[in-house]
């Protein structure tokens, strides 16, 4: 192995210890932590053991806080306008339930919206009286600029895209989506959950008020770690749906002031190992270099793209024009679940998404569910080759 396409892959896998053990391609769903992540966790977790855990958070008090300065870096923001939470779900949450709602009220959002933020629109809809509204696919498959132009009006509230769907392989254009509603003066929230670590975000390129995304996946992270972006001015007028005695203070009886800046919208307990842990995969990332990152990706995912195409009763269901690590696919006469188990038997890990992650996509297509192989640059060309020659071969597991 060497070195190849900006990235150095001997070093990537050698850095990577769950490559001697799997093949991943669910990097979508949490990636292979690199050995300098599980070292900072595991020396901060024997701290803790060691001198108590109040004591340890003391201690790290200055490598904590540097987790906001190279989170602030890897997104083009301040650190003030970074908050760090137990997950993305509850960083999107926290942004979303922070905005206020009336009747009549119009939410956009993309046909290939994630479930747990539907869910989070339609109960606010049911509370409200606003509406939620997925904005049309262009013929690509991917969200229509020209359509999300035509919908916009005074009564939109909140435009909430996801960037990378959860399958699918697309890229929704969100740079353009934040010109149209930066110009509109709506309030645009982003999904980063599947690029953040595989593609380059800079928030004011994007025009976005609000991102969420999550440490596990791309960036190489702990599970049970998220952040949340929130540009100042916003912040400042925003008051979270939750507050405790770190995101405010009791200064009177009967009365309470929140913290300025994107903190408010973080709590007091938190795990610790885990933050300083996803403060150093995005020093790891950020070394590699983003732009090198992406560029493996995509190629590996082209590479097996092309590979499973080949193979007679194979369909790669990737929509868009820009493509990314995802990489989504059906068999003829075997279900996903069974394509995964035999996949596992073999030591390659891959996911099923269910039609009810992206349902109105999936309904619109026509699909139950899809397998999921999603590449990082620590994935060699002969581990995708492994991977196509596997899903040729006759299955062991019952449709």
């Amino acid at each position: 192995m060497t070195h190849v396409a900006g990235i150095d892959l001997a070093r990537a896998r050698a850095d990577t210890p769950g490559c001697a053990h799997v093949t991943h391609f669910n990097n979508a769903g949490a990636g292979l932590m690199p050995q300098s992540v599980l070292d900072t966790m595991v020396a901060h977790l024997r701290r803790e053991a060691t001198i108590g855990g109040y004591e340890a958070a003391a201690e790290a008090g200055n490598r904590l806080e540097a987790v906001y300065d190279e989170l602030a870096a890897l997104l083009g923001c301040d650190r003030d306008e970074i908050a760090v939470v137990e997950n993305a779900t509850r960083a999107w949450d926290m942004a979303f339930y922070a905005l206020r709602f009336d009747p009549g009220d119009r939410i956009l959002c993309a046909r290939a919206e994630y479930e747990s933020n539907v869910i989070a629109l339609l109960q606010v809809a049911k509370r409200t009286g606003a509406l939620v509204e997925p904005v049309p696919n262009d013929e690509h498959g991917r969200l229509s600029v020209a359509a999300l132009g035509e919908m916009l009006d005074d009564r939109v509230k909140l435009v909430a895209i996801t960037h990378v769907p959860t399958n699918g392989g697309l890229v929704n254009p969100i740079e353009e989506v934040g010109a149209l509603t930066q110009a509109a003066g709506i309030a645009f929230l982003v999904d980063a959950c599947q690029s953040i670590g595989q593609l380059p975000l800079d928030v004011e390129r994007i025009g976005c008020d609000m991102l969420s995304a999550t440490g596990r996946k791309y960036l190489r992270g702990p599970r049970a770690t998220g952040l949340l972006y929130i540009r100042r001015e916003l912040a400042d007028r925003l008051e979270p749906p939750l507050l405790d005695l770190h995101a405010a203070k009791w200064v009177a009886e009967d009365r309470y002031e929140i913290r300025p800046g994107a903190r408010r919208f973080e709590n007091w307990e938190s795990n610790v190992a885990a933050k300083l842990g996803l403060g150093e995969a995005t020093r790891y990332a950020r070394a590699w270099g983003i732009e090198a990152i992406e560029a493996r990706v995509v190629a590996l995912a082209e590479r097996l793209r092309a590979g499973l195409a080949r193979i007679e009763g194979v369909r790669v269901r990737d929509l868009g024009v820009r493509r990314c690590g995802i990489v989504s696919f059906t068999v003829e006469g075997r279900s996903s679940s069974a394509v995964k188990a035999d996949l596992a038997r073999r030591a390659i890990n891959v996911e099923v998404s269910p039609g009810h992650y992206t349902r109105y996509d999936m309904v619109e297509r026509g699909m139950n569910d899809l397998v999921r192989a999603s590449v990082h640059y620590y994935n060699s060309e002969e581990e995708v080759d492994a991977l196509v020659a596997a899903v040729g071969e006759p299955g062991e597991s019952p449709a």
